[in-house]
């Protein structure tokens, strides 16, 4: 009987290591190359469709670019004027700024909240109720935001609408009295309506979706521990959204900060009062109706670098909690 060979042996009197199987090198490059090929047509696609105009939109921020400019097809490089221009403009840090962020703020914490209640109202009803609920709401969602803010304009309407009529009949305004639209803060009170109004159903949405996957389960042992329905909520429905939340969240805010049409259409949101401007109307009335492109642009980038800036923080700080 023949004995087998023994595997070999280190000096150590130990068994010698295996030696490790290298793959070539063309392989390698193949299996990390082919992520990217499958990407390549969605990135070939945001390359020609957000980051080729965004680069020119940088390009135009450092001239000095006017109608005669675009009509004669000349460049006027200024570097960073513009920019020192903008930002050293009381009207961007006493009016525009205040504007745009605040409103967005508040639009966003209004239509999470907004959003959120209804969702979990829809979760509360049976599903042919909860079906019908979603289809009314998701109306609101689908109407255009055009005609959306036509319909608030007429109901805020000084002489003839629906708001000024009811208190008219309550004997609290007479008609005519107050415009609702000159003033900024009854403005913005509008919009801010306007906004929560066709904002909200997403919300309630994509919340009723999250919360159908939370396992009742949960919340009947919370119950049985004594915990109240807010304490149920905070500590069951809370940590089980925290990823949907974050998105909606996310996207809430990049929607209401560079929100142009209810304000633009609104009277005196078009540039005419200039107490009511927000970055996004104010770079629109420099680049189309001043017919200053390179500072419209610059407008339009810093409000990018807010978006970015906000967006960056708030998941750095989603990324610290998840840490903890």
């Amino acid at each position: 009987m023949t004995q087998l060979d023994s595997p070999p042996r280190s000096p150590t009197g130990g068994a010698a290591p295996l030696e490790r199987r290298t793959v070539p090198l063309g392989r390698r490059l193949r299996r990390a190359s082919m992520p990217w090929l499958l990407l390549a047509p969605a990135l070939l696609v945001l390359a020609v469709l957000l980051l080729w105009p965004m680069l020119r939109v940088l390009n135009l921020s450092l001239q000095d670019f006017e109608l005669r400019n675009l009509l004669r097809g000349e460049s006027n490089y200024i570097g960073l004027d513009n920019y020192v221009q903008v930002l050293t403009d009381p009207f961007l840090w006493k009016t525009v700024l205040p504007n745009t962020v605040g409103f967005a703020l508040v639009c966003v914490v209004l239509t999470m909240i907004v959003g959120t209640v209804v969702a979990v109202f829809l979760n509360s009803l049976g599903t042919a109720w909860r079906s019908i609920s979603t289809t009314a709401i998701m109306v609101a969602w689908a109407v255009p935001a055009l005609t959306g803010t036509y319909i608030f304009v007429w109901l805020f309407d000084p002489q003839s609408g629906l708001v000024i009529s009811t208190l008219d009949g309550l004997g609290v305004m007479e008609p005519g009295s107050f415009n609702w639209f000159t003033n900024r803060w009854t403005f913005y009170a509008i919009a801010t309506i306007n906004v929560v109004y066709h904002g909200f159903p997403f919300i309630a949405v994509t919340m009723l979706a999250g919360l159908m996957t939370v396992p009742k389960e949960l919340y009947e042992a919370a119950a049985m521990d004594g915990a109240t329905a807010w304490s149920r909520f905070w500590n069951v429905t809370v940590p089980a959204l925290r990823p949907i939340i974050a998105v909606c969240v996310i996207l809430s805010t990049i929607w209401d900060f560079k929100v142009f049409v209810q304000i633009y259409l609104m009277p005196g949101g078009d540039g005419s009062t200039r107490e009511v401007m927000n970055l996004g109307v104010w770079s629109y009335t420099q680049s189309f109706a001043q017919g200053e492109y390179g500072m419209g642009s610059t407008i339009a980038v810093l409000l990018t670098a807010l978006l970015l800036v906000i967006s960056v923080i708030y998941l750095r700080v989603l990324m610290k909690e998840d840490e903890l």
